[in-house]
């Protein structure tokens, strides 16, 4: 069996991977076809997790990069990497559903961080996660992450982030300093 991490290739996404892209972030995040990994927003979100209109504007932003991951000519993985001062979000991270739990997603994270620290010189990445979504919380931790406690409001009646299937969302805020 071929190895997760064989003949993987990143790099910055184009216009022409937005639908691509798109696909991959819904599939990961939303409908049936998420729950093919342990990632799925399905039972707490319906409705879309991106648009392209929202992929194109983390691509176009001067401050931001959308990492692309390919594997056989096919995007597989991305991540939003944004540039905000002395430290670096993380954000719109997905792996494909049939690749999750092969250590894919850790070499994704590992080579954004890489890239934060070499490219801006930042010490710090933060992500924000749905509170209630332990079980990433759990994973991101064994990354370094930590929990700081500090939350913001789930954007209820903005359909752009889906149609919540609870009233108690809210994103917390995650750390991790960078060697």
């Amino acid at each position: 069996m071929e190895s997760p991490a064989a003949g993987l290739t990143f790099r910055d996404a184009t216009d022409a991977d937005v639908d691509a892209l798109v696909a991959l972030i819904e599939s990961a995040y939303r409908g049936d076809s998420s729950r093919a990994g342990w990632t799925t927003e399905a039972d707490i979100l319906e409705g879309r997790r991106t648009d392209p209109e929202g992929v194109l504007e983390v691509i176009k932003s001067p401050e931001s990069r959308l990492l692309a991951v390919e594997q056989g000519g096919r995007i597989i993985a991305c991540c939003q990497l944004e540039h905000r001062g002395d430290h670096a979000y993380f954000g719109m991270f997905a792996v494909s559903p049939t690749l999750q739990g092969a250590g894919l997603g850790k070499k994704v994270m590992a080579e954004a961080e890489r890239q934060v620290r070499e490219a801006w010189g930042v010490t710090e990445m933060h992500m924000t996660v749905i509170s209630v979504r332990d079980d990433l919380i759990a994973w991101y931790e064994r990354r370094g992450y930590r929990r700081t406690g500090k939350m913001s409001p789930f954007p209820y009646g903005d359909e752009r982030f889906g149609i919540p299937q609870r009233g108690d969302l809210q994103f917390e805020l995650l750390v991790k300093k960078l060697g």
